[in-house]
């Protein structure tokens, strides 16, 4: 199979994305954030195919796959792929995503945000540093030699993604060899706001309960995401070592009716399931658990004391979206870098709104150098 060069990013029906996957993120400064999660460098490659990844591997719309024998050699072409077409570099994946959105609408000081990531000591990993430089978040990755830094392969046809993954370093993230170190404990309990992604219930529960535990001892912010269904109904029982030291929990309306389902909540309405899971068990009960359920287009679901209210997202006309890849992510961040400062909560979904209308008009999760979020 041959490529041709892509003229431009935008409107290009077809694209691969590499992504480096991290497993941890931290922070340490203004009411600092803390997140933990698969933290991912982004490489978007543009091509002007529609029907076929490089291999002939064909996906069908909305599908994700992991590596594996049938699948795995997408993952190690992207040196081919890379050679052959003009690409960009972002630092991305759910959690970095997230951290990386609440860095740019908070601006200054740089470095509110810092993550833990593993990587494997490669051009990639390097490549992922420097884009996280870049992106004025502070990085401390545990580098090891077992796995190389994770890929994704991600096919975008119109407002459809497919995604192939090879998470290699991404599960290879060790507490013991990293998160436990003074050095960067340090950096943990200078944070205020602590969030993880679901997601890494599959690498380090144990990483995540040592920072749950220090929030509820002391009295810190614990924020969530239910991150994709199959957490709820495969990884239940961990989620649920987790969930009663969870402050802030966010998720989508098809991971809340996951989440409802394996909880026994015997309910689809969304409103209902906001409240059941608000009333979960809870270890610091100097706080009350908020839970935020975003649905694309349609208004967001939050909890406020005895209360379920509902903001309506920003209106966007079809025409105008771009890529929604990235934009449950840029919510995440938009809330965060609210909540990190203390703003009222309906301040928090605002900014939310805000950052995930930005994004959907962008390619990737990419935005313009500054905000217009009043």
């Amino acid at each position: 199979m041959t490529y041709s060069k892509p003229q431009a990013v935008v409107g290009m029906a077809f694209w691969i994305i590499l992504r480096m996957f991290l497993d941890n993120n931290m922070t340490g400064q203004p009411s600092s954030l803390v997140t933990i999660g698969w933290m991912c460098g982004l490489l978007v490659t543009p091509l002007d195919i529609i029907d076929a990844l490089p291999g002939g591997l064909f996906l069908l719309p909305q599908t994700t796959l992991d590596s594996c024998p049938k699948h795995v050699h997408v993952c190690f072409r992207f040196e081919e792929i890379v050679k052959n077409f003009q690409v960009e570099y972002h630092a991305g994946g759910a959690t970095q995503n997230s951290i990386k959105i609440a860095q740019w609408m908070i601006q200054e000081p740089h470095k509110v945000s810092t993550f833990f990531g593993c990587i494997g000591e490669d051009r990639f990993g390097e490549i992922l540093k420097q884009k996280a430089e870049e992106a004025h978040v502070d990085a401390h990755y545990y580098e090891q030699t077992e796995e190389p830094t994770g890929t994704c392969a991600a096919c975008i046809t119109g407002d459809n993604r497919s995604l192939v993954a090879n998470l290699a370093a991404a599960n290879c993230y060790k507490k013991d060899k990293h998160l436990d170190l003074e050095k960067n404990w340090s950096l943990v309990e200078k944070a205020k706001v602590y969030y993880i992604a679901g997601f890494f219930l599959t690498v380090s529960l144990e990483s995540i309960l040592k920072v749950a535990k220090h929030a509820a001892e002391n009295n810190k912010l614990f924020t969530m995401n239910l991150s994709a269904p199959f957490i709820s109904q495969f990884f239940r029982d961990a989620l649920m070592e987790v969930i009663p030291y969870v402050d802030v929990l966010f998720g989508n309306e098809t991971e809340a009716a996951m989440f409802s389902k394996e909880q026994h909540f015997e309910t689809e309405d969304i409103e209902e399931i906001a409240k059941k899971t608000q009333a979960l068990p809870k270890v610091n009960m100097k706080r009350q658990r908020v839970v935020v359920f975003t649905q694309g287009k349609d208004a967001t679901i939050m909890t406020r004391g005895d209360k379920v209210e509902m903001f309506p997202v920003l209106k966007i006309d079809h025409k105008d979206i771009v890529d929604t890849i990235g934009a449950g992510d840029a919510f995440v961040g938009g809330f965060l870098s609210e909540l990190v400062q203390d703003k009222d909560l309906e301040d928090c979904v605002k900014a939310g709104h805000y950052a995930a209308n930005v994004i959907i008009r962008q390619a990737g999760c990419t935005f313009p150098d500054k905000p217009d979020f009043h």
